[in-house]
């Protein structure tokens, strides 16, 4: 598969994600409706629903992308992944339940700022400019709790019922795990395949710089969006 194709896709899948859904928390009417309108458990849709928020959150696959870039062994994907997920399970429950209230806009700047982040680790840039490298799997740890919180943010916009909240809560995270697992998998064959190519290499620090370009891209979208709110 050819980068520029490659690129293509992911700046198309971007810009519909965007379209569709200006915040990248944002949710859709018809999701709106149930949430504000669910008394009790609901295992069923809110898997569903936390399914389709993942798949369409590029900011979490935006990050994802940047996580396992130069990853090539099957157990380090996994390692890094799981960290990724503890982080946000952890803050995804405990926001929620303990009811946490974090503005969506701070919370969503800082998750656009683990993207820039981790482009910029990915162009060895710690080591270029500071003469040292952070703990890569503390880092992915520590803004997995920072996602987990943009998650719950855009949740507790809504009013649920008590009855039943941690069931849903749990077939809610069990649905972004499973967007995650599907986005993974398509990501990672786009990479197998691209990785037999010697464009990978030759391009990887232009990718890695627009990583870096669309984390800025939403920070300033998230902050101006705090500021005039």
């Amino acid at each position: 598969m050819h980068f520029k194709k490659i690129v293509s896709l992911a700046g198309l899948l971007i810009i519909y994600g965007m379209g569709n859904n200006v915040l990248a928390h944002g949710v859709d009417g018809d999701t709106q409706t149930f949430l504000t309108g669910n008394d009790g458990v609901a295992f069923g849709p809110f898997l569903y629903i936390g399914a389709k928020h993942m798949l369409t959150g590029y900011d979490h696959l935006l990050f994802l992308v940047g996580v396992i870039f130069f990853l090539y062994r099957p157990k380090e994907v996994l390692l890094y992944v799981s960290f990724f997920t503890i982080g946000h399970s952890v803050t995804l429950l405990f926001g929620v339940m303990s009811n946490i209230a974090i503005n969506a806009f701070l919370i969503d700047a800082i998750i656009a700022l683990s993207i820039v982040y981790k482009g910029f680790d990915n162009l060895g840039g710690f080591k270029r400019f500071f003469g040292t490298q952070p703990n890569t799997k503390a880092a992915v740890l520590i803004f997995g709790l920072f996602h987990g919180f943009g998650l719950a943010s855009k949740l507790q916009d809504f009013k649920f019922a008590k009855e039943g909240l941690f069931t849903n809560l749990l077939g809610f995270n069990i649905g972004v795990e499973i967007g995650q697992f599907i986005a993974l998998a398509v990501v990672l064959m786009i990479f197998t395949l691209w990785r037999r190519s010697p464009s990978f290499i030759r391009f990887s620090t232009l990718t890695n710089t627009m990583l870096m370009a669309a984390g800025f891209l939403l920070l300033g979208y998230q902050l101006t969006g705090y500021i005039t709110s």
